[in-house]
């Protein structure tokens, strides 16, 4: 059984049901951390549901690149990453609105939301775990979801001090951590990806010569 190709049939079955997993939850949870975000006007949770939709795009990508070569998975990855930083930046534009607006965050949505959001992420990062060496894509998926743990942990701090304080601060604080995590696993997910790029490119350049 070893040489017919089944242990690739099997491990690409394994990622799909991950990632359509994955795909679904974050979606989900995109639409419903931007609905909350705009009626508690926290820009913590608009700044983690475009997180949200970073990492839908990322397992999109991921999950239409399984079973392909490693160098159109490592281009895959490449354009997820590029979709990521641009998000991120529009992060900041949204924080930079709120700054010259003004905003008044409502604690106990932003945390009961951002609970939501943090239990709906640790499921992702267990079910991505054990798949986060496969390849480019599926390490792109593990870092999405990590960082996702740590954001929404931010999110519920982040409420739980506007609170306590009376001040939207925290809430732009975070805000501001968020967009720094996404534009900080951009640059390793890009950069994994053209590695991988480079890799797979000098041996198609082998095997034609």
């Amino acid at each position: 059984m070893s040489g017919c190709g089944c242990e690739v049939e099997i491990k690409d079955n394994s990622q799909k049901r991950v990632l359509i997993i994955l795909l679904v939850i974050n979606v989900l949870m995109f639409v419903i951390e931007l609905g909350f975000g705009w009626i508690a006007e926290s820009t913590a949770l608009i700044a983690d549901s475009l997180d949200m939709l970073a990492d839908a795009v990322v397992y999109g990508i991921g999950l239409y690149a399984v079973g392909r070569s490693s160098t159109y998975k490592a281009k895959a990855a490449l354009l997820s990453g590029y979709f990521q930083g641009a998000l991120g930046i529009l992060i900041v534009f949204d924080i930079l609105r709120r700054l010259l607006f003004g905003s008044e965050p409502e604690s106990e949505l932003m945390m009961m939301v951002g609970f939501a959001a943090l239990i709906a992420n640790v499921i992702c990062l267990l079910l991505i775990q054990k798949h986060r060496s496969s390849d480019v894509n599926m390490r792109a998926s593990w870092i999405c979801s990590r960082n996702d743990v740590i954001a929404n942990a931010g999110v519920i701090a982040a409420g739980g001090l506007v609170g306590i304080l009376g001040d939207r601060w925290p809430d732009l604080v975070i805000g501001v951590v968020v967009a720094i995590v996404i534009l900080r696993s951009v640059r390793s997910v890009i950069r994994d990806a053209k590695m991988a790029l480079e890799k797979g490119e000098c041996q198609e350049v082998k095997s034609n010569a």
